[in-house]
């Protein structure tokens, strides 16, 4: 017997009030069997198949249909696989967590951000066996950063800071001002973010002020896809001599990859790209994928415009797809990191992929925010309403399950 799940996951905003749908993926329930290949037992599907011109076929709409930590837990080091024992007991922990009646305050800006809470409006998958999709370094854990990319990362953190400075959430010493003090409005406030704001995944992205399109960072403005994507939802399509990749990102800011297959050489140095420039060769069963070429506008987790990628795309069998990526930028992280992914085949009858930018199409959700600073500053102009400088808007939390999650 055989159900769809709904697969609803994306980073959600405070300001973004309308309830989407957001990655649109709707898994199949395996069998038991089917469930423990899934989570890295020995495969009992057919054989992997060919296209008609003889290449590995990695055609279909896949997901991984269990959770992985991108890194392993600290109190799971040296610990490569759960115990069944464990993977039960953590699944029960998370479901609580889940269930939870876990409003803030009434009224605070942590409880209207928590109205759209990434523990409700994100799919909870049931644990893998691996305990962190990273497989190398060995500790399972993201490579420490170069002090170049430490001193961005505390220079946009300390900006961060100065703009929630006159807020509840440094007074009330809330987590998110964890550095910060409590105080008078920061003369900050009028200067440029240091550096680009590009994404919540390196503390990036978000800042309290509404100035302009830039202040909000890409997510509210239906950029938030990344390359690697490691909550991959997609449908891979191939022809000889190209595969094209569709990833169901976010709130509709789905996007298509196309990857030549191709000895040409990379684009020059200077045109640069906001996925980067694939390059794809087949070595024997394996799709090989070269990325080189991102802009300074991208950023995954720190890494900007000397990220390099090399991935790899291996049909297991029938119903499991392999994705192994290993990062490597040496202005970042001081060794390349290796992630490996096990995704599985999803029915097609059972799953409709909307391809259109639908994030873009119809939204209002940052020219009101743009607005609404406006009206803000001139009601506090007025005499009619509060400093818009001691309101929180952005990096309030509110959203996740955050540090009661036991897989952090």
């Amino acid at each position: 017997m055989r159900r769809r799940i709904l697969q609803a996951a994306g980073v959600a905003s405070a300001a973004v009030l309308g309830i989407v749908l957001l990655k649109g993926a709707s898994a199949t329930v395996a069998t038991q069997d089917q469930a423990i290949d899934a989570a890295g037992a020995a495969s009992t599907a057919r054989p992997a198949p060919k296209t008609p011109w003889g290449e590995p076929d990695l055609q279909g709409l896949w997901t991984a249909e269990f959770t992985t930590p991108l890194q392993r837990p600290a109190r799971y080091a040296n610990k490569e696989l759960f115990t069944d024992e464990e993977r039960a007991e953590l699944d029960r922990l998370r479901a609580e967590l889940i269930g939870a009646d876990r409003r803030s305050e009434r009224g605070s800006e942590q409880d209207v951000g928590g109205a759209y809470s990434i523990a409700i409006f994100t799919s909870q998958k049931r644990l893998g066996r691996r305990t962190s999709m990273i497989v190398d370094p060995p500790d399972g854990r993201i490579p420490p950063l170069t002090p170049e990319a430490k001193k961005r990362q505390d220079e946009t953190r300390a900006f961060q800071l100065a703009l929630l400075q006159p807020t509840a959430v440094c007074k009330n010493k809330r987590p998110e001002c964890a550095g910060g003090t409590y105080g008078p409005p920061s003369p900050r406030r009028a200067e440029a973010a240091p550096h680009y704001l590009a994404t919540l995944a390196s503390g990036g992205g978000v800042i309290n002020r509404a100035d302009g399109p830039e202040d909000r960072g890409v997510h509210e403005r239906c950029l938030a896809a990344v390359l690697p994507d490691l909550t991959f939802f997609g449908q891979i399509v191939q022809s000889p001599g190209l595969v094209s990749i569709f990833y169901d990102t976010g709130q509709g800011q789905g996007w298509q990859r196309i990857v030549p297959i191709t000895d040409r050489p990379h684009l020059p140095a200077h045109l640069r790209q906001w996925w980067g420039d694939s390059r794809g060769r087949w070595e024997g069963d394996t799709l090989v994928v070269d990325v080189t070429n991102f802009t300074p506008k991208t950023d995954y987790m720190g890494a900007r415009e000397n990220l390099h990628l090399i991935e790899r795309w291996r049909r297991v069998d029938a119903r499991t797809l392999e994705y192994t990526v290993t990062l490597d930028d040496p202005t970042t992280w001081t060794r390349p990191w290796t992630v490996k992914q096990e995704l599985q085949r999803q029915s097609d009858q059972a799953n409709q992929v909307y391809k259109e930018p639908r994030c873009h199409e119809g939204n209002s959700g940052l020219v009101a925010i743009l607005a609404g600073a406006r009206a803000q500053e001139r009601a506090f102009a007025a005499r009619r309403g509060p400093d818009p400088t001691t309101i929180c808007t952005a990096g309030c939390g509110g959203f996740g399950l955050t540090d009661e999650d036991p897989l952090r």
